[in-house]
């Protein structure tokens, strides 16, 4: 994740961040040292009874305080910058990856797929830069703190005797034992919260998934009555939520017990330590507070690992939810690129040349299909339910990746796919007629013309309402609403999978006479089932039913046979 941010278009910005933090960390770290000496002269001037020596020590201290406090805020939005604009860059890289070459689409066609895509963009990639960017800042202040003072605890520890013997580095020895104890005990008892918190985050995002599902879904529950099963079927989802935050919970109160105590011994082991010297006049007290201050600092910069493991742990899960995200579009990308299906864009013809669709599982779904169908034409595709219709035009936008076979398609800038029920975005009616072009491309009147021409004079004047279209319209008036962007984009080609469904037959018939007039000159392909369609094309394809996949076919005409006349029985 670093490594693409880092050498991106945005890589100035981020090695600029990046620097700044390093020097205020080292600015921080430098802030510590002279602190550390002003426990040494404070305190000697607390021993010496010198009052004016420590009136000029409490002035030092209010600048150290106050210049420790600028840069403290100073690296806070270092910090922030840096993993804000990483995030941004993650965010952009992941939407863009997502949505190019219809990898969404493959990737819910894909059985191994990363779950809630929608999830990690929006709140793993959030807390997988966040907590890089301060475990990585917090690990670069303990190894700084580990150099800085690990010098002066080896100068103090000259005066310090273990067991009788004169160790050079005693103090030094002594935190790294401790540390290392301390740290060897955390992995031991920590090391269950990274499958713990994979699991509260694969929990956490289903449980979401299916609110999400509830209130896409809400008109359709509550019409069946459904409430009751869906609040049962709620619980048990956020019931294994917190089933896994018991567990969570309980390991950080296992590590609370070491680590409430941890800190508290630390800052007590070197004045028992050095005791002896001090009684014996060897050291003064300013020497042993700042003695005891550098070990503490050491201490605790060792001990980095322990107290930051639960973030460790919860940071993993975040990150290994990212990767799996990459890994799938990874796969996607493959999965396209790997098609059998050999698509040929730009002719002036829509052709199957013995194209064979196979289903995710490798079955045929339909079988060596091979037709034309010329600019101009007008093309019913009929077929039972299940023969792959819409597979079919999937195959032919590109979308559906298995099978085998060769697809002449025209221009994709001048074809348009209506589906059965049109997606609408978010914002105002005129950005949902206008979609996927720019709301701004289309002038008032010719938005409002389009919608009171596709049977639709009540919306005409609402165009800069901004709701939830997909959910305050019929399905029956989003389908018009794809018409009447048809009227709008003027596409050469024009594929309809099932778009007037929802209609009446007046209304289907209202939509499908704009090929007569207003879209004459536009090439016309439909799939349906509906009576009343036939006539509005000039001929229909027919995919049968078969054992080994449906075959698309042309069926012949009626022929009329001449009428048998019956002369009277004489």
């Amino acid at each position: 994740m670093a490594q693409g941010w880092y050498g991106s278009e945005e890589r100035g910005v981020a090695w600029g961040l990046t620097a700044a933090t390093l020097l205020l960390t080292l600015a921080q770290i430098g802030t510590q040292l002279r602190l550390n000496l002003w426990h040494r002269d404070f305190f000697n001037a607390l021993e010496g009874r010198q009052a004016a020596a420590s009136a000029g020590q409490v002035s030092t201290f209010l600048i150290l305080a106050g210049l420790s406090m600028a840069i403290a805020v100073a690296l806070l939005w270092a910090r922030q910058m840096l993993a804000l604009r990483w995030r941004r860059w993650l965010v952009h890289h992941l939407q863009e990856r997502w949505l190019a070459d219809a990898c969404h689409y493959r990737m819910g066609l894909m059985p191994d797929a990363a779950d809630n895509p929608d999830q990690r963009i929006s709140e793993n990639t959030r807390w997988a830069t966040v907590m890089a960017v301060d475990l990585a800042t917090g690990l670069l202040q303990a190894l700084l703190t580990l150099v800085s003072f690990t010098g002066v605890l080896w100068a103090l520890s000259d005066a310090v005797r273990l067991g009788g013997m004169e160790v050079p580095g005693s103090l030094v020895l002594v935190a790294g034992l401790y540390a290392l104890a301390g740290g060897t005990l955390t992995w031991l008892i920590g090391r269950p919260m990274v499958g713990i918190n994979i699991r509260r985050n694969h929990a956490e995002s289903d449980h979401r998934f299916a609110l999400l599902r509830l209130r896409e879904s809400a008109e359709a529950v509550a019409l069946i009555r459904g409430g009751a099963d869906e609040a049962a079927g709620l619980r048990g989802s956020f019931g294994r939520v917190v089933g896994v935050m018991h567990e969570l919970l309980r390991s950080e109160r296992q590590l609370m017990w070491l680590g409430s105590g941890f800190g508290m011994v630390a800052a007590v082991i070197p004045l028992l330590l050095a005791s002896p010297q001090y009684f014996a006049g060897a050291l003064t007290l300013g020497a042993l507070m700042q003695m005891a201050q550098a070990f503490t600092e050491v201490v605790r910069a060792l001990s980095w690992f322990q107290e930051s493991w639960p973030r460790l742990a919860d940071w993993r899960s975040h990150v290994e939810r990212v990767v799996a995200l990459e890994d799938s579009l990874d796969a996607a990308e493959a999965l396209g690129a790997a098609s059998g299906i050999e698509t040929e864009e730009g002719g002036e013809v829509l052709a199957f040349d013995e194209l064979t669709v196979r289903g995710p599982d490798g079955n045929v779904l339909i079988a060596g299909a091979s037709a034309e169908i010329r600019a101009g034409e007008r093309v019913l595709i009929r077929g039972e339910s299940g023969t792959g219709k819409s597979t079919l035009f999937r195959a032919a936008a590109g979308l559906w990746p298995w099978g085998e076979g060769r697809i002449t398609v025209p221009a994709r800038e001048e074809t348009m796919i209506l589906p059965q029920r049109p997606y609408l975005p978010l914002g105002t009616l005129r950005d949902a007629v206008c979609y996927p072009a720019p709301a701004g491309r289309f002038s008032d009147a010719a938005v409002q013309a389009a919608l009171i021409r596709c049977g639709m004079p009540g919306l005409a004047g609402r165009l800069d309402e901004t709701g939830r279209w997909d959910r305050s319209l019929s399905l029956g008036q989003q389908q018009r609403i794809g018409f009447a962007r048809v009227l709008l984009h003027r596409p050469r080609w024009v594929l309809l999978d099932e778009a007037t469904s929802a209609l009446d037959d007046a209304g289907q018939a209202a939509l499908m006479g704009l090929f007569s007039t207003e879209l004459a000159e536009a090439t016309l392909v439909s799939i349906g089932h509906r009576p009343g369609l036939a006539e509005h094309h000039d001929r229909v394809l027919q995919l049968e039913a078969g054992a080994a996949g449906a075959r698309l076919t042309a069926p012949r005409p009626a022929v009329a046979l001449p009428a048998l006349v019956v002369a009277p029985y004489r």
